[in-house]
């Protein structure tokens, strides 16, 4: 249980380093735009996840409801966002991207040079492990409360776990009929539609380590 702990920690400390870097790679890419980070990561939740809720973001970028529509306000005035009604209901607004937020999103949503270079470095099965570790600890976190629901490969009712024999490619993607491997496993996926309790319980039963 002590080593247990240990390395807990010493994970954490590594992961807590990643994200130190990732703040301020995203000041330095947001503020030459005349961003916040947070109006940032605000216009590439909408680039990725399309047309949302004021409440949706929120949750999303971790903010309160408050703090979100300060943002979009702020995001409206510069033209890089905009209200519409909401097709499934009259009484509520959903947010859109202008085609100037969509420029600005492409550009703000890459990530840090440094980091694409230093995953690339790692060998295939290494960058596998690290796709399939995240899967696990995101899941984790998501059932613990911690984080918002995530679309990830291991709650979609379209993940088939070891459906086929080969060792590179053992998943089966039934959204697009292919087979393929954990370094393909998505974190969040724009085709994601969420699996019933019973299906993600015998998804992640599979997915186990041995």
């Amino acid at each position: 249980m002590k080593q247990a702990t240990q390395d807990s920690e010493q994970i954490a400390a590594g992961l807590d380093r990643i994200s130190a870097f990732l703040r301020m790679a995203g000041w330095r890419a947001a503020e030459p735009r005349g961003l916040t980070p947070t109006q940032a990561a605000c216009l590439s939740l909408l680039a990725g996840r399309g047309p949302s809720r004021v409440g949706i973001l929120a949750r999303a970028l971790g903010v309160t409801q408050a703090s979100a529509s300060d943002t979009l306000a702020a995001l409206s005035r510069k033209r890089l966002v905009e209200r519409r009604p909401d097709p499934g209901d009259g009484r509520a607004a959903l947010i859109h991207l202008t085609p100037a937020g969509r420029r600005l999103a492409a550009e703000v949503a890459r990530p840090p040079a440094a980091l694409t270079q230093a995953v690339e470095a790692l060998a295939p099965a290494e960058r596998a492990m690290l796709h399939r570790s995240l899967s696990r600890m995101i899941l984790s976190l998501q059932q613990a409360g911690a984080i918002e629901p995530q679309r990830l490969c291991l709650t979609c009712r379209f993940f088939r776990p070891y459906a086929h024999d080969d060792a590179r490619k053992p998943h089966h993607c039934a959204f697009v009929d292919a087979a393929f491997g954990d370094a393909s496993l998505r974190l969040d996926c724009a085709d994601h539609e969420e699996a019933g309790p019973r299906q993600k319980a015998s998804a992640l039963s599979a997915f186990e380590p041995a």
